[in-house]
């Protein structure tokens, strides 16, 4: 059990609680859709290497998983009342968005994404 002195907040953490849950989600969400991306290409193009897959199996969902982080790391700004939370909310989720589409291209550059 933790005691405060009268007066002195205790010091707030960067993250959330839910940090590890939150980029756990990311991490499965980017999985599935690079999945499906890579099932949909077939055999791919005879020029790329054998294993092209495993690059963007790997890459995208450690990728999605820190858009998570930073998703949660906005956390705050989402918990403002008023306008202005709503606006960093929508805001984080457009960033969220973002991050999932900037690690898909990053996981498949070289290959599907020339």
């Amino acid at each position: 059990m933790t005691t405060f002195i009268q007066g002195i907040e205790p010091k707030k953490t960067l993250v959330s609680n839910h940090v590890g849950r939150r980029m756990l989600v990311c991490a499965i969400i980017g999985l599935v859709l690079i999945g499906y991306f890579i099932i949909s290409a077939g055999e791919g193009n005879p020029g790329w290497s054998k294993y092209w897959r495993i690059k963007p199996l790997v890459l995208t969902p450690v990728l999605c998983a820190i858009t998570g982080l930073c998703y949660d790391i906005t956390g705050r700004l989402r918990e403002i009342p008023g306008w202005k939370g709503k606006l960093f909310f929508a805001l984080s989720v457009i960033g969220l968005i973002a991050g999932f589409w900037m690690s898909m291209i990053l996981g498949l550059n070289g290959t599907m994404w020339d």
